[in-house]
C-alpha cells in the first residue's frame, strides 16, 4: 500500500515553447525538470500541449506531427526512471476514440495515466473542434505517490460542464489545471474569478499553470497562481517572464494547503500591454528566424513606439529605422524622426522619395490626364515607400515591422502594398489613444526585460504634434477623421462591444459620425484580410476574434 504523502511539492514549469518544435520543447521540459529537482520538487507541472506548443492548429492533422509528439512523451516519461520528479505534460494522443488534447502523467519510467480535455473551446481565438475530439467521458483522479490529483484542462473549468465538481465527488484531493490561455488586457482578473468559482463549487484547491510566450497573433503571459480551498491566492507568479517555481503544499485537517509559494507582483494596465507587445514582437522575430528588423520612422507616434518597441524586444542593433521623406515631409518630421532614432540608439538611414514618385507620376502622364490629382498622387508617396522597405528586407533579410494602429486599421486609412507592407505589427490592436498611452508610459519606464535605454525615448513633440500622414501640404488626420478619443470611443463599441448605432448615439455620439464610421469599418474589411499579423491586445482583435465577410450590405440604421 501506498504511504500517503503530507507535504507535496509541486513545481509549476511557466515556459515558452515552440510550435512544431518537439525536440526543442522536450529539452526546455528536461530542463525546467533538472530545475525543480534541484529545488526539491516531487511533481512538475507544464502547460497545455507543451510538447507541440500551442495552439498547433492544424497540424494536429499530420500523423508524422503526432508520432513525434507521442514519442517525445514516452521519451520524457522514460527520464522519470531516475527517481526524480514526476511529471504532468500536455502533448496532443490519438487513440480509437479519436485525437486528444490531453495530458499524461508520468513517474517511475513510465506513463501512468493519460486525460483527455472534454471541453473544446471553439470561440474567438479558439478553433480546437476543428481538430480535436473530446474525450469520451469525465475521467477520474489519477493517483501519485498516494495523493488523488485531479486534471482538467485549461477549458474544462472555464465553461458550466461541472468538472471540477465531478472530480472532487471521485476523491480528487488538488486540482492541478494545464492551460494556454492568451492575454488580453485584465484577463488575469477573469482567470481568477474563473477559478474561485470553480472553487466554491467543488471545494478543492486549484492550480493553474499557464503558457508563456507568443504564437503568431496570441500572446501567453503565463501569471500562472492557485486559489487555496478557502477562496483565497496561495500563490501567484510573474507575468511576461519564464519560471520554474517550486510550491509546497501540506496536508491538514481541512484538505491541502499552500504553505509556501511566490507571490509576485503584477504589472499595471500600460505595462502589461507594453510588454505584451514586446514579447510579441520578440518571439515572431526570434522564432521565425529573422536576424534584425527594417521599419520606416516617420517623425509620427506610431512609427516611434513601433521602433522603442523593437529595440526594447531585440536590442538596438538589430533594428534599422530608415526616414523616406518627399516634399510634403515637414522639417519637424526630419528632426523628430532623428532624435528618435539617437535615443534608441538604432541605425538611421534617410532615402529620400521624390525620384520614384516622380517616376510614378511620369509614367502615368497619359494615363491620368484630364484628372485632378487626389488620393492616388498620395497613394503612390505611400507604395513608394513600401516598395523601399520590401527591397531593403530582401537585400539583407530584415522583417519589416508594420506600424499602423488599430484605429487606422479600422477605418481603412491604410495603403495596401504601402504602409500595409509587413511581416508583423506590434500595435495592431491598440487604438491610437492606446498608442498615446503607452508612449508616455513607455518615457518614464523601462519594463523588465527590455534591451533598450532608460530615459525619453520617443520625443516630446511626436506625443505633442497633430498626427498627420503628410501626404499633401497641411495634412493632419482630423481633416477627414473625428477627434481620436471620439473615434476610439465609437471603434470600441462597434468592434468589441458589437453595439447598435442607436446605443453608441446615447453615449453622446452624433449619429451621422458614427454611421459613417460603421461604414468605413464595414468596407475596409478587405484591407484587413491583406494585413501582417499583430499582437492581440484586447478581447476582440482583427484576424482570430472578428471574423466579418468582405462582401457586407448590413447597415445598421434601427
Amino acid at each position: 500500500m501506498t504511504k500517503k504523502l503530507d507535504i507535496l511539492r509541486i513545481a509549476i514549469a511557466q515556459l515558452n515553447p515552440t510550435v512544431g518544435d518537439v525536440a526543442g520543447n522536450l529539452a526546455k521540459a528536461r530542463e525546467a525538470r533538472a530545475d525543480a529537482a534541484r529545488q526539491g520538487a516531487d511533481l512538475v507541472l507544464y502547460t497545455e500541449l507543451f510538447l507541440a506548443g500551442y495552439p498547433p492548429e492544424d497540424l494536429v492533422l499530420k500523423p508524422a506531427f503526432l508520432k513525434a509528439c507521442e514519442k517525445a512523451a514516452q521519451d520524457f516519461a522514460a527520464d522519470t526512471a531516475d527517481g526524480g520528479p514526476g511529471v504532468i505534460i500536455g502533448t496532443p494522443l490519438k487513440r480509437k476514440s479519436g485525437t486528444h488534447n490531453s495530458i499524461v502523467l508520468a513517474d517511475g519510467g513510465k506513463i501512468i495515466a493519460e486525460r483527455y480535455k472534454l471541453d473544446l473551446p471553439n470561440y474567438g481565438e479558439f478553433d480546437e473542434k476543428r481538430v480535436f475530439q473530446a474525450g469520451p467521458e469525465i475521467q477520474g483522479p489519477v493517483n501519485f505517490r498516494g495523493v488523488r490529483l485531479g486534471i482538467p484542462i485549461c477549458e474544462d473549468i472555464w465553461g458550466e460542464v461541472g468538472i471540477c465538481e465531478t472530480l472532487a465527488e471521485s476523491g480528487a484531493e488538488i486540482l492541478l489545471v494545464p492551460n494556454g490561455s492568451p492575454y488580453y488586457r485584465a484577463k488575469i482578473d477573469v482567470r481568477h474569478q474563473v477559478v474561485i468559482r470553480q472553487v466554491i463549487e467543488c471545494g478543492l484547491p486549484i492550480i493553474y499553470a499557464n503558457q508563456l510566450g507568443g504564437q503568431d497573433e496570441l500572446i501567453f503571459d503565463g501569471a500562472s497562481f492557485a486559489i487555496g480551498a478557502d477562496k483565497t491566492l496561495a500563490f501567484q507568479m510573474s507575468q511576461f517572464e519564464d519560471a520554474v517555481d517550486v510550491t509546497t503544499w501540506k496536508r491538514t485537517d481541512d484538505g491541502w494547503a499552500c504553505a509556501e509559494g511566490p507571490m509576485s507582483k503584477i504589472p499595471e494596465r500600460e505595462e502589461a500591454d507594453y510588454r505584451a507587445c514586446m514579447l510579441g514582437l520578440r518571439d515572431y522575430v526570434n522564432k521565425n528566424g529573422f536576424k534584425n528588423v527594417v521599419l520606416g520612422l516617420s517623425g509620427g507616434i506610431d512609427s516611434a513606439i513601433c521602433a522603442a518597441l523593437a529595440v526594447d524586444a531585440l536590442g538596438e542593433e538589430r533594428l534599422r529605422a530608415v526616414m523616406m521623406p518627399y516634399r510634403y515631409t515637414s522639417k519637424d518630421s526630419l528632426k523628430d524622426a532623428e532624435d528618435c532614432a539617437r535615443a534608441l540608439g538604432c541605425r538611421y538611414d534617410i532615402v529620400p522619395i521624390f525620384e520614384p514618385v516622380e517616376g510614378f507620376l511620369h509614367a502615368l502622364t497619359q494615363l491620368f490626364e484630364g484628372t485632378k490629382e487626389g488620393i492616388t498622387e498620395e497613394n503612390l508617396q505611400s507604395r513608394a515607400r513600401g516598395t523601399i522597405l520590401m527591397a531593403i528586407s530582401n537585400k539583407f533579410g530584415s522583417m519589416v515591422v508594420t506600424t499602423g494602429n488599430k484605429s487606422e486599421m479600422s477605418v481603412g486609412y491604410a495603403t495596401l502594398y504601402g504602409d500595409m507592407n509587413g511581416g508583423f505589427n506590434p500595435i495592431k490592436d491598440l487604438y491610437k489613444m492606446q498608442v498615446y498611452a503607452l508612449s508616455r508610459w513607455r518615457n518614464s519606464h523601462v519594463p523588465p526585460g527590455a534591451l533598450g535605454p532608460s530615459g525619453e525615448v520617443i520625443p516630446k513633440n511626436i506625443i505633442d504634434k497633430a498626427p498627420s500622414a503628410e501626404l499633401r501640404e497641411n495634412q493632419t488626420d482630423q481633416d477627414s477623421l473625428p477627434p481620436y478619443p471620439v473615434l476610439d470611443d465609437i471603434l470600441e463599441c462597434l468592434v468589441e462591444n458589437e453595439m447598435g448605432v442607436d446605443d453608441i448615439v446615447a453615449r453622446g455620439h452624433d449619429r451621422a459620425t458614427v454611421t459613417r464610421i460603421e461604414h468605413l469599418l464595414y468596407i475596409a474589411e478587405y484591407k484587413r484580410r491583406q494585413a501582417a499579423p499583430g499582437v492581440k491586445i484586447t478581447r476582440k482583435n482583427f484576424g482570430r476574434d472578428r471574423r466579418y465577410p468582405i462582401t457586407n450590405r448590413f447597415r445598421d440604421r434601427g
